[in-house]
């Protein structure tokens, strides 16, 4: 009888381990309308691209390994297509959301993301890839997260805030892609934007002594951006999923499509504090800004905007002084502290 039971023990625990070992990994459903929509970023009505009803479109928010699954329907009057900007498509490459590795969405249709984020962590973006659609909206974050017990290379932060900046025309995308059509190039936008909207427009609410976590992306068009806030500084930390060797900073360069992640702790007296955003390389010089408000503010931002740097050395040595952290867990952890690259001795070649 003892023989039996131990017998049975022993299947229980084996199939048990089984289904463990063969659970899936998590899956976050989404479903997304796509419409045109007025919208006036810059003051001026405008035909936008909306997401739900939302400019910009929603964030996603993810946990390494996780399995998104997006049901887009296509309700404008022309094919639609979303690109997830930085997302490894593994053995999927036809969920990258490009014409001629995915078919467009008709109008009317659907069709349905399955992705899912093996291996990954860190900030990105989502944008509609077809048409020039990128110049109307559509565009949103994407965030994955580390899983837990992952360890990340610097305390949790109190907040996650996603920043969304780039260059912005009054004009309708469909005029500006028929401009791109003829071989000419576009002329210089009409202002920038921060998580879509203009000047002053977006706030982010900090307390004080805490530290928070800001995913910057370029979202536009053709400008690179330079990102400072008035009175702080920010320490660097991760580049589009890889975590950086900490550096600390008083401005950021962005170029169109890149993303950044940057610490930011509010150490200052309790007042308001411009963030300012402006074009780098142009001839002409436009600046936008948001508002960091201490939650015991005392006094509203005032003065002009920090002023942002005017040379290209600026740009090419921040460029080379990004470094990948060996030391820090990625996506999986790193026990031995190190990936040891470069300490391998080549005797031959």
């Amino acid at each position: 009888m003892k023989g039996i039971m131990w017998h049975y023990l022993v299947v229980a625990i084996i199939c048990g381990v089984a289904i463990v070992g063969s659970a899936e990994d998590p899956y976050r459903f989404f479903t997304w309308n796509i419409t045109y929509g007025d919208i006036s970023p810059l003051g001026v009505p405008q035909q936008g691209i909306l997401i739900n009803g939302q400019f910009p479109g929603p964030d996603i928010y993810s946990v390494t390994n996780d399995n998104i699954i997006i049901n887009v329907f296509n309700n404008l009057p022309e094919p639609f297509l979303l690109s997830w900007n930085g997302i490894q498509q593994r053995k999927n490459s036809f969920e990258d959301g490009v014409f001629g590795t995915t078919c467009p969405i008709p109008p009317g249709k659907n069709f349905t993301y399955k992705m899912q984020m093996k291996d990954q962590i860190g900030t990105f973006y989502y944008f509609p890839s077809l048409a020039f659609h990128k110049a109307a909206g559509g565009f949103g974050g994407f965030r994955i997260l580390s899983r837990p017990g992952i360890p990340v290379p610097f305390p949790e932060p109190a907040g996650d805030f996603t920043v969304l900046i780039g260059d912005w025309y009054k004009t309708n995308h469909k005029v500006l892609q028929s401009i791109l059509d003829k071989g000419k190039m576009l002329m210089f936008s009409d202002g920038i934007l921060i998580n879509g909207r203009g000047s002053n427009d977006s706030r982010f609410t900090v307390e004080p002594g805490k530290t928070y976590r800001l995913r910057i992306s370029n979202v536009g068009l053709r400008d690179s951006l330079n990102f400072r806030i008035q009175g702080h500084s920010m320490k660097l930390v991760e580049v589009e999923g890889t975590h950086t060797v900490q550096t600390t900073i008083t401005s950021l360069d962005v170029h169109v499509g890149q993303s950044y992640s940057v610490l930011v702790t509010a150490d200052q007296p309790p007042q308001d504090y411009y963030i300012a955003v402006s074009t780098r390389f142009s001839t002409k010089l436009l600046t936008t800004t948001a508002v960091l408000h201490y939650t015991n503010s005392a006094k509203p931002v005032s003065g002009p905007p920090p002023p942002g740097p005017t040379d290209l050395s600026f740009s090419l040595n921040q460029a080379r002084s990004i470094r990948t952290n060996l030391t820090a867990s990625g996506p999986r952890p790193n026990p031995q502290g190190s990936y040891h690259y470069g300490e391998i001795n080549v005797k031959s070649t």
